[in-house]
Formats: C-alpha cells, structure tokens, sequence
C-alpha cells in the first residue's frame, strides 16, 4: 500500500468547497481543514505508487479552486490505520 499526505493550498472562500470535492475522491481517506500557509491536509492511500500518482495528479490539483499542492510521500514499511 502506498501512501501520501496531501497540503493543499485554496482559493479564499473556497476552503470548504475544495475540501468536500476532495473527499469525494477515491484514495482519499481524510482531509482537514487547517490554518497556516496550507488550508487543507489530505491522506491518500492507493494500492501502486502510479496509482497514487494519478489520484494527486489527475484528480486533487484538478479540483476547482485548488491553486497548489505539495505531497509528503509516506515512507515505505510505516503505515496507519
């Protein structure tokens, strides 16, 4: 299993909005909303590095309202539940 967290910065006034789009996303186990230079954190679990690629690439920075994204990749051999 791979696995990633997700910081995402948002429009403003859309923090919401992008967090619920977010969630709807498969792979995507949890997202918070947070204060600081990020307004959301978002676990992703995939079952291949492509895959979990392709969730971030191809379906969270496409997100209406997203402006970045920066992925800590988890390291291997660690997971949570």
């Amino acid at each position: 299993m791979e696995l990633a967290f997700v910081l995402v910065k948002s429009k403003m006034g859309h923090e919401m909005d992008v967090m619920n789009d977010i969630l709807k996303i498969d792979g995507v186990k949890e997202a918070t909303g947070t204060f600081g230079q990020y307004d959301i954190f978002v676990k992703v679990q995939a079952s291949t590095r492509p895959e979990l690629d392709k969730i971030i690439t191809k379906k969270i920075r496409i997100v209406p309202n997203v402006l970045s994204t920066t992925t800590l990749p988890a390291l291997p051999g660690k997971s949570t539940k």
